[in-house]
Protein backbone atom coordinates (compact mmCIF):
# COMPACT_ATOMS: atom_id res chain seq x y z
CA UNK A 1 0.00 0.00 0.00
CA UNK A 2 1.37 3.41 -0.98
CA UNK A 3 1.70 5.79 1.94
CA UNK A 4 0.70 9.37 1.04
CA UNK A 5 3.61 11.79 0.94
CA UNK A 6 3.44 14.55 3.51
CA UNK A 7 4.07 17.80 1.66
CA UNK A 8 5.78 20.81 3.18
CA UNK A 9 5.03 24.51 2.54
CA UNK A 10 7.58 24.78 -0.28
CA UNK A 11 6.16 21.73 -2.06
CA UNK A 12 2.59 22.99 -1.75
CA UNK A 13 3.64 26.39 -3.12
CA UNK A 14 5.47 24.71 -6.01
CA UNK A 15 2.38 22.70 -6.90
CA UNK A 16 0.31 25.89 -6.82
CA UNK A 17 2.77 27.64 -9.14
CA UNK A 18 2.95 24.71 -11.54
CA UNK A 19 -0.81 24.60 -11.82
CA UNK A 20 -0.88 28.37 -12.37
CA UNK A 21 1.33 28.06 -15.47
CA UNK A 22 -0.53 25.04 -16.82
CA UNK A 23 2.08 22.40 -15.91
CA UNK A 24 -0.52 20.12 -14.37
CA UNK A 25 1.30 16.86 -15.10
CA UNK A 26 4.39 18.04 -13.22
CA UNK A 27 2.22 19.39 -10.40
CA UNK A 28 0.56 16.00 -10.07
CA UNK A 29 3.91 14.24 -10.13
CA UNK A 30 5.33 16.52 -7.45
CA UNK A 31 2.22 16.05 -5.35
CA UNK A 32 2.70 12.29 -5.45
CA UNK A 33 6.46 12.12 -4.89
CA UNK A 34 7.39 15.40 -3.20
CA UNK A 35 10.85 16.90 -3.41
CA UNK A 36 13.78 14.44 -3.33
CA UNK A 37 15.11 13.35 0.03
CA UNK A 38 18.39 11.65 0.94
CA UNK A 39 16.78 8.38 -0.18
CA UNK A 40 17.21 9.58 -3.78
CA UNK A 41 20.82 8.68 -4.55
CA UNK A 42 21.67 11.79 -6.58
CA UNK A 43 20.32 13.99 -3.75
CA UNK A 44 21.74 11.92 -0.92
CA UNK A 45 23.73 14.84 0.54
CA UNK A 46 21.29 17.59 -0.54
CA UNK A 47 17.89 16.72 0.85
CA UNK A 48 15.68 19.27 -0.89
CA UNK A 49 12.62 18.34 1.12
CA UNK A 50 14.46 19.36 4.29
CA UNK A 51 16.58 22.22 2.89
CA UNK A 52 13.95 24.02 0.81
CA UNK A 53 11.44 25.08 3.45
CA UNK A 54 9.83 28.14 1.86
CA UNK A 55 9.25 29.38 -1.66
CA UNK A 56 8.58 32.98 -2.76
CA UNK A 57 6.09 33.99 -5.45
CA UNK A 58 6.92 33.58 -9.12
CA UNK A 59 9.10 36.41 -10.40
CA UNK A 60 7.60 39.33 -12.25
CA UNK A 61 9.30 41.51 -14.87
CA UNK A 62 11.91 43.59 -12.98
CA UNK A 63 11.59 47.36 -12.92
CA UNK A 64 15.32 47.96 -12.48
CA UNK A 65 18.49 45.89 -12.45
CA UNK A 66 21.28 45.98 -9.91
CA UNK A 67 24.90 46.50 -10.91
CA UNK A 68 26.71 43.54 -12.49
CA UNK A 69 28.15 41.24 -9.85
CA UNK A 70 31.19 40.53 -11.99
CA UNK A 71 32.66 42.75 -14.68
CA UNK A 72 35.06 41.47 -17.34
CA UNK A 73 36.76 44.12 -19.44
CA UNK A 74 35.87 43.81 -23.11
CA UNK A 75 33.21 41.14 -22.66
CA UNK A 76 30.01 41.11 -24.70
CA UNK A 77 27.16 40.97 -22.19
CA UNK A 78 23.65 39.56 -22.53
CA UNK A 79 21.34 39.86 -19.54
CA UNK A 80 18.50 37.62 -18.42
CA UNK A 81 16.49 39.25 -15.63
CA UNK A 82 13.84 37.24 -13.76
CA UNK A 83 13.84 34.74 -16.61
CA UNK A 84 13.29 37.35 -19.35
CA UNK A 85 15.93 37.94 -22.05
CA UNK A 86 16.86 41.62 -22.20
CA UNK A 87 18.00 43.72 -25.16
CA UNK A 88 21.56 42.60 -25.95
CA UNK A 89 22.70 45.42 -28.21
CA UNK A 90 25.05 44.78 -31.13
CA UNK A 91 26.55 41.30 -31.04
CA UNK A 92 30.16 40.55 -32.04
CA UNK A 93 30.87 39.16 -35.49
CA UNK A 94 29.80 35.55 -35.78
CA UNK A 95 27.32 35.67 -32.89
CA UNK A 96 23.58 35.44 -33.55
CA UNK A 97 21.32 36.28 -30.60
CA UNK A 98 17.71 35.14 -30.46
CA UNK A 99 14.93 33.85 -28.23
CA UNK A 100 12.81 30.73 -28.16
CA UNK A 101 9.80 29.64 -26.14
CA UNK A 102 10.25 27.34 -23.17
CA UNK A 103 13.28 25.71 -21.60
CA UNK A 104 16.37 24.57 -23.51
CA UNK A 105 16.99 21.53 -21.30
CA UNK A 106 16.47 17.97 -22.46
CA UNK A 107 13.91 15.70 -20.85
CA UNK A 108 15.53 14.05 -17.87
CA UNK A 109 14.33 12.30 -14.72
CA UNK A 110 15.48 15.02 -12.35
CA UNK A 111 13.26 17.34 -10.35
CA UNK A 112 15.27 20.53 -11.02
CA UNK A 113 15.33 19.83 -14.75
CA UNK A 114 11.59 19.14 -14.81
CA UNK A 115 10.84 22.30 -12.83
CA UNK A 116 12.99 24.40 -15.16
CA UNK A 117 11.23 22.87 -18.16
CA UNK A 118 7.85 23.66 -16.63
CA UNK A 119 8.54 27.18 -15.39
CA UNK A 120 11.02 28.74 -17.86
CA UNK A 121 8.89 30.73 -20.29
CA UNK A 122 11.63 31.57 -22.77
CA UNK A 123 15.26 30.77 -23.61
CA UNK A 124 18.13 32.88 -24.79
CA UNK A 125 19.49 31.32 -28.00
CA UNK A 126 23.10 32.00 -28.98
CA UNK A 127 24.51 30.66 -32.23
CA UNK A 128 28.25 31.01 -32.70
CA UNK A 129 29.12 30.58 -36.35
CA UNK A 130 32.89 30.49 -35.89
CA UNK A 131 35.60 31.66 -33.54
CA UNK A 132 34.53 34.55 -31.30
CA UNK A 133 37.16 36.83 -29.78
CA UNK A 134 35.51 38.66 -26.85
CA UNK A 135 34.30 36.76 -23.82
CA UNK A 136 30.54 36.24 -24.01
CA UNK A 137 28.94 36.93 -20.63
CA UNK A 138 25.40 35.78 -19.89
CA UNK A 139 24.47 37.84 -16.85
CA UNK A 140 21.54 36.17 -15.07
CA UNK A 141 19.79 38.23 -12.40
CA UNK A 142 16.92 37.71 -10.01
CA UNK A 143 15.78 41.21 -9.12
CA UNK A 144 13.23 42.99 -6.95
CA UNK A 145 11.63 41.45 -3.89
CA UNK A 146 12.08 37.79 -3.01
CA UNK A 147 11.06 35.79 -6.09
CA UNK A 148 11.11 32.34 -7.65
CA UNK A 149 12.64 32.62 -11.14
CA UNK A 150 13.53 30.13 -13.86
CA UNK A 151 15.83 31.03 -16.74
CA UNK A 152 17.20 29.14 -19.73
CA UNK A 153 19.85 29.43 -22.45
CA UNK A 154 20.64 27.34 -25.51
CA UNK A 155 24.09 27.76 -27.08
CA UNK A 156 25.35 26.28 -30.36
CA UNK A 157 29.02 26.46 -31.38
CA UNK A 158 29.61 25.59 -35.03
CA UNK A 159 32.15 23.07 -36.33
CA UNK A 160 35.67 24.40 -35.78
CA UNK A 161 34.45 27.36 -33.73
CA UNK A 162 35.93 28.58 -30.48
CA UNK A 163 34.62 30.75 -27.66
CA UNK A 164 34.86 31.59 -23.98
CA UNK A 165 31.44 31.81 -22.33
CA UNK A 166 30.93 33.15 -18.82
CA UNK A 167 27.63 32.87 -16.96
CA UNK A 168 27.15 34.87 -13.77
CA UNK A 169 24.27 34.56 -11.31
CA UNK A 170 23.38 37.41 -8.94
CA UNK A 171 20.62 39.91 -8.19
CA UNK A 172 19.12 41.88 -5.34
CA UNK A 173 19.87 41.00 -1.72
CA UNK A 174 16.70 38.99 -1.17
CA UNK A 175 15.77 35.38 -0.39
CA UNK A 176 15.31 34.40 -4.03
CA UNK A 177 14.95 30.87 -5.36
CA UNK A 178 16.42 30.64 -8.86
CA UNK A 179 16.53 27.67 -11.22
CA UNK A 180 18.76 28.13 -14.28
CA UNK A 181 19.29 25.86 -17.26
CA UNK A 182 21.98 25.86 -19.97
CA UNK A 183 22.25 23.56 -22.98
CA UNK A 184 25.60 23.87 -24.79
CA UNK A 185 26.26 21.93 -28.01
CA UNK A 186 29.79 21.83 -29.46
CA UNK A 187 30.21 21.05 -33.15
CA UNK A 188 33.01 18.96 -34.64
CA UNK A 189 36.40 20.26 -33.57
CA UNK A 190 34.88 23.14 -31.59
CA UNK A 191 36.81 24.47 -28.61
CA UNK A 192 34.86 26.09 -25.77
CA UNK A 193 35.58 27.32 -22.26
CA UNK A 194 32.38 27.56 -20.20
CA UNK A 195 32.52 29.18 -16.76
CA UNK A 196 29.65 29.70 -14.31
CA UNK A 197 29.97 31.85 -11.19
CA UNK A 198 27.34 31.87 -8.45
CA UNK A 199 27.40 35.23 -6.66
CA UNK A 200 23.81 35.18 -5.46
CA UNK A 201 22.59 36.86 -2.27
CA UNK A 202 23.58 35.27 1.03
CA UNK A 203 19.87 34.56 1.64
CA UNK A 204 19.22 33.07 -1.81
CA UNK A 205 18.80 29.54 -3.12
CA UNK A 206 20.62 28.83 -6.38
CA UNK A 207 19.97 25.87 -8.69
CA UNK A 208 21.63 25.39 -12.09
CA UNK A 209 21.76 22.61 -14.67
CA UNK A 210 24.41 22.53 -17.41
CA UNK A 211 24.01 20.05 -20.27
CA UNK A 212 26.84 19.52 -22.76
CA UNK A 213 26.83 17.69 -26.09
CA UNK A 214 30.30 17.11 -27.59
CA UNK A 215 30.66 16.11 -31.24
CA UNK A 216 33.74 14.57 -32.90
CA UNK A 217 36.96 16.13 -31.66
CA UNK A 218 35.23 18.80 -29.56
CA UNK A 219 37.27 20.26 -26.69
CA UNK A 220 35.48 21.59 -23.61
CA UNK A 221 36.76 23.19 -20.42
CA UNK A 222 34.31 23.99 -17.63
CA UNK A 223 34.68 25.78 -14.32
CA UNK A 224 31.85 26.08 -11.82
CA UNK A 225 32.42 28.45 -8.89
CA UNK A 226 29.99 28.56 -5.98
CA UNK A 227 30.79 31.64 -3.88
CA UNK A 228 27.28 32.86 -2.99
CA UNK A 229 23.79 31.78 -1.84
CA UNK A 230 22.79 29.95 1.33
CA UNK A 231 21.89 26.83 -0.66
CA UNK A 232 23.48 26.00 -4.02
CA UNK A 233 23.37 23.04 -6.37
CA UNK A 234 24.84 22.90 -9.87
CA UNK A 235 24.32 19.80 -11.99
CA UNK A 236 26.55 18.87 -14.94
CA UNK A 237 25.46 16.43 -17.62
CA UNK A 238 28.25 16.06 -20.25
CA UNK A 239 27.52 13.70 -23.14
CA UNK A 240 30.55 12.61 -25.19
CA UNK A 241 28.83 11.81 -28.47
CA UNK A 242 31.74 11.94 -30.96
CA UNK A 243 35.11 10.18 -31.09
CA UNK A 244 38.04 12.34 -30.04
CA UNK A 245 35.88 14.52 -27.77
CA UNK A 246 37.62 15.67 -24.60
CA UNK A 247 36.54 17.68 -21.55
CA UNK A 248 38.38 19.16 -18.59
CA UNK A 249 35.48 19.40 -16.14
CA UNK A 250 36.32 21.46 -13.06
CA UNK A 251 34.44 23.06 -10.21
CA UNK A 252 34.88 24.80 -6.88
CA UNK A 253 32.74 25.07 -3.76
CA UNK A 254 33.70 28.01 -1.53
CA UNK A 255 31.55 27.81 1.59
CA UNK A 256 31.41 29.74 4.82
CA UNK A 257 29.34 29.41 7.97
CA UNK A 258 25.73 28.39 7.27
CA UNK A 259 26.17 27.60 3.57
CA UNK A 260 25.36 24.33 1.80
CA UNK A 261 26.90 23.99 -1.67
CA UNK A 262 26.59 21.00 -4.00
CA UNK A 263 28.16 20.21 -7.39
CA UNK A 264 26.85 17.00 -8.94
CA UNK A 265 28.12 15.54 -12.22
CA UNK A 266 26.83 12.68 -14.34
CA UNK A 267 29.09 12.26 -17.40
CA UNK A 268 28.28 9.86 -20.22
CA UNK A 269 31.09 8.52 -22.45
CA UNK A 270 28.85 7.14 -25.17
CA UNK A 271 31.28 6.38 -28.03
CA UNK A 272 34.87 5.10 -28.40
CA UNK A 273 38.02 7.24 -28.11
CA UNK A 274 36.77 9.97 -25.76
CA UNK A 275 38.47 11.37 -22.66
CA UNK A 276 37.79 13.51 -19.63
CA UNK A 277 39.65 14.81 -16.57
CA UNK A 278 37.09 15.93 -13.98
CA UNK A 279 38.66 17.83 -11.07
CA UNK A 280 36.52 19.34 -8.31
CA UNK A 281 37.69 21.18 -5.21
CA UNK A 282 36.14 22.60 -2.07
CA UNK A 283 37.23 24.98 0.67
CA UNK A 284 34.99 25.09 3.74
CA UNK A 285 35.04 26.81 7.10
CA UNK A 286 32.61 27.52 9.90
CA UNK A 287 29.57 25.26 10.18
CA UNK A 288 29.27 24.77 6.42
CA UNK A 289 28.81 21.88 4.02
CA UNK A 290 30.38 21.32 0.59
CA UNK A 291 29.21 18.41 -1.53
CA UNK A 292 30.59 16.76 -4.64
CA UNK A 293 28.94 13.80 -6.31
CA UNK A 294 30.47 12.64 -9.59
CA UNK A 295 29.66 9.70 -11.80
CA UNK A 296 31.46 8.62 -14.96
CA UNK A 297 29.46 6.22 -17.13
CA UNK A 298 31.33 4.39 -19.89
CA UNK A 299 28.96 2.73 -22.36
CA UNK A 300 29.49 -0.80 -23.65
CA UNK A 301 30.68 0.45 -27.05
CA UNK A 302 32.86 3.24 -25.65
CA UNK A 303 36.18 1.40 -25.94
CA UNK A 304 39.46 3.32 -25.48
CA UNK A 305 37.85 5.77 -23.05
CA UNK A 306 40.34 7.61 -20.86
CA UNK A 307 38.69 9.23 -17.83
CA UNK A 308 40.18 10.22 -14.49
CA UNK A 309 38.00 11.78 -11.79
CA UNK A 310 39.42 13.56 -8.74
CA UNK A 311 37.83 15.42 -5.80
CA UNK A 312 39.88 17.42 -3.29
CA UNK A 313 38.72 19.23 -0.17
CA UNK A 314 40.30 21.66 2.27
CA UNK A 315 38.66 22.20 5.68
CA UNK A 316 39.52 25.40 7.54
CA UNK A 317 37.49 24.67 10.67
CA UNK A 318 36.51 21.72 12.82
CA UNK A 319 32.80 22.29 12.12
CA UNK A 320 33.11 22.22 8.32
CA UNK A 321 31.90 19.22 6.33
CA UNK A 322 33.12 18.16 2.90
CA UNK A 323 31.25 15.21 1.41
CA UNK A 324 32.57 13.50 -1.70
CA UNK A 325 31.20 10.55 -3.66
CA UNK A 326 33.07 9.77 -6.92
CA UNK A 327 31.70 6.84 -8.96
CA UNK A 328 32.68 4.81 -12.02
CA UNK A 329 30.13 2.79 -13.99
CA UNK A 330 32.03 0.98 -16.73
CA UNK A 331 30.51 -1.37 -19.29
CA UNK A 332 33.42 -1.43 -21.78
CA UNK A 333 36.50 -3.60 -21.24
CA UNK A 334 39.28 -1.63 -22.97
CA UNK A 335 39.45 1.61 -20.98
CA UNK A 336 41.76 3.60 -18.71
CA UNK A 337 39.59 5.00 -15.91
CA UNK A 338 40.09 5.91 -12.29
CA UNK A 339 38.85 8.07 -9.48
CA UNK A 340 40.13 9.46 -6.22
CA UNK A 341 39.16 11.71 -3.34
CA UNK A 342 41.22 13.53 -0.72
CA UNK A 343 40.16 15.80 2.12
CA UNK A 344 41.90 17.37 5.08
CA UNK A 345 43.13 20.47 6.88
CA UNK A 346 45.97 22.76 5.82
CA UNK A 347 49.31 21.02 6.13
CA UNK A 348 50.96 22.09 9.40
CA UNK A 349 54.48 21.60 8.06
CA UNK A 350 53.80 23.99 5.20
CA UNK A 351 52.35 26.51 7.62
CA UNK A 352 55.38 26.18 9.89
CA UNK A 353 57.75 26.65 6.95
CA UNK A 354 56.06 29.94 6.00
CA UNK A 355 55.85 31.15 9.60
CA UNK A 356 59.60 30.58 10.09
CA UNK A 357 60.13 33.02 7.24
CA UNK A 358 58.25 35.78 9.03
CA UNK A 359 54.83 35.31 7.45
CA UNK A 360 51.96 35.62 9.98
CA UNK A 361 49.82 32.50 10.30
CA UNK A 362 46.59 33.99 8.79
CA UNK A 363 48.52 35.22 5.75
CA UNK A 364 50.31 31.88 5.45
CA UNK A 365 46.95 30.05 5.47
CA UNK A 366 45.66 32.35 2.74
CA UNK A 367 48.75 31.72 0.62
CA UNK A 368 48.28 27.96 0.87
CA UNK A 369 44.58 28.21 -0.04
CA UNK A 370 45.51 30.28 -3.11
CA UNK A 371 48.02 27.63 -4.13
CA UNK A 372 45.38 24.91 -3.65
CA UNK A 373 42.99 26.73 -6.00
CA UNK A 374 45.49 27.91 -8.63
CA UNK A 375 45.15 24.66 -10.60
CA UNK A 376 41.56 25.59 -11.47
CA UNK A 377 42.16 29.23 -12.44
CA UNK A 378 45.54 29.07 -14.22
CA UNK A 379 44.22 27.38 -17.43
CA UNK A 380 41.90 30.36 -18.12
CA UNK A 381 43.71 32.12 -20.95
CA UNK A 382 41.76 35.39 -21.29
CA UNK A 383 43.65 37.84 -19.09
CA UNK A 384 40.68 40.00 -18.06
CA UNK A 385 38.57 36.97 -17.22
CA UNK A 386 41.45 35.39 -15.32
CA UNK A 387 41.79 38.54 -13.21
CA UNK A 388 38.03 38.68 -12.57
CA UNK A 389 37.95 35.08 -11.33
CA UNK A 390 40.97 35.68 -9.12
CA UNK A 391 39.10 38.66 -7.67
CA UNK A 392 36.15 36.42 -6.78
CA UNK A 393 38.47 34.13 -4.85
CA UNK A 394 40.29 37.07 -3.22
CA UNK A 395 36.98 38.59 -2.11
CA UNK A 396 35.97 35.28 -0.54
CA UNK A 397 39.34 34.93 1.21
CA UNK A 398 39.14 38.49 2.46
CA UNK A 399 35.64 37.91 3.84
CA UNK A 400 36.90 34.78 5.55
CA UNK A 401 39.64 36.67 7.34
CA UNK A 402 37.41 39.54 8.56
Amino acid sequence: MNVPVRLGPAELKLIEQLNAVGARAEAERLGGAGLPTRRVESYHYTDLKMLLRNLPDLAETPQAASAPALRVAGAYQVMIANGKVQDAGTAPAGVIVGKADGSALSQRDDVLVRLNSALARESLVLTLEGSVDPVIQIDRRTEGGAAHAASSARIFVADGGSATILETYSGSEEAHVSNHGTYLALGKGAKVTHITVNLASAKATHFATNEYLLADGAQLRTLIIHAGAALSRTQLFPNFAGPGAHADLTGLNLVNDGQHSDITMDANHAVPHTSSTPLFKAVARGRSKAVFQGRLVVARDAQKTDAKLMSQGLMLSDEAEILSKPELEIYADDVVCGHGSTCGAIDEESLFYLETRGIPRPEAETMLVRAFLAELIDPIEDEALHEALEAVIEDWLKAESE
